[in-house]
């Protein structure tokens, strides 16, 4: 199959499948890349905190911080199905910050993202981001405002009431009447934005060698394996990422490598047309995608 209908095919199958996708696939190696929509902004949801980690370890290479610094966290104390580590604790914990990175970036720990951001705020994050030179990914808020959506404002019943809000409460402008949606309040990125980030980490860039090393070896760690890894791990690949999810948002970036020398950085944002929380035929058809684009990609 030639490159265009593969990729009308694909949109169709993304189609069928309830989702709007926005993808690109990147060898990392010649620059060739195969996308779907890859410059349509999307909220970012959770796929912030990499660049929240980037600028953490940027000040604690630079001596602003210490890695070894205790914080006092509250307790998220959330029972929603969902938020993970600190996010669900009842009491006070002390956690030094290169254990909130840890947190934050492979358990996607909320509570622990915003005991970094209070440390870097977003503004300052969205400034190291355009030092770097990384301007298709925008920061305007923290995790807290994450957490403030109609999703956890239903019980489990009536959850699908907060998804079917997500859907149909939209503009064609890409407003939004919930604004962690609205790209225009909430922190954003496009497929192509977050790939040139997996790209700055994985190649010599305006990053420091250091910082790279630890993003990436932070993303190695991603305990949250249900959506891209199934098809990108073996144990001839190394696959290392960070997901993104926030009412109708499913989203995963990250770096496939072979052990042949190959690497592939790979972004999937998705909004699902359909209203309903758990959709794991959702997360198994963003693989399915991504595998395929990444496979023609390989042969061409």
């Amino acid at each position: 199959m030639n490159t265009e209908a593969l990729l009308r095919d694909l949109r169709g199958q993304l189609r069928d499948g309830g989702l709007h996708g926005c993808l690109l696939v990147r060898d990392l190696h010649t620059g060739d890349e195969l996308g779907i929509d890859p410059d349509t902004p999307l909220p970012s949801a959770s796929l912030v905190k990499i660049p929240l980690a980037m600028a953490t370890l940027e000040r604690i290479r630079r001596g602003e911080l210490d890695g070894a610094t205790m914080v006092e966290v509250s307790p998220g104390r959330i029972t929603a199905p969902g938020p993970t580590g600190l996010s669900r604790f009842r009491h006070p914990a002390r956690v030094a910050i290169d254990d909130l990175l840890y947190l934050s970036t492979c358990l996607s720990d909320g509570t622990a993202a915003n005991a970094l951001f209070d440390l870097t705020p977003p503004a300052q994050v969205a400034d190291m981001l355009h030092e770097l030179g990384l301007r298709g990914i925008i920061v305007r808020h923290g995790i807290r405002e994450l957490a403030e959506t109609p999703g956890l404002r239903f019980d489990a019943a009536q959850r699908h009431l907060a998804h079917a809000l997500a859907i149909d409460a939209g503009t064609s402008g890409r407003g939004h009447r919930v604004p962690q949606l609205d790209t225009t309040r909430t922190n954003i990125g496009s497929a192509r934005a977050h790939v040139e980030l997996l790209q700055a980490l994985w190649t010599p860039s305006a990053i420091h060698p250091e910082v790279a090393r630890r993003v990436r070896d932070l993303m190695a760690h991603n305990v949250l394996r249900h959506r891209l890894a199934p098809d990108f791990s073996s144990d001839a690949t190394t696959w290392s990422s960070k997901t993104g999810t926030l009412l109708n948002l499913r989203h995963e970036i990250g770096v496939v490598e072979h052990s042949d020398g190959q690497a592939f950085a790979i972004a999937v944002l998705t909004e699902s047309l359909v209203p309903a929380g758990t959709q794991p035929g959702a997360e198994a058809l963003m693989a399915q995608i991504a595998r395929t684009l990444r496979d023609h990609l390989r042969q061409l």
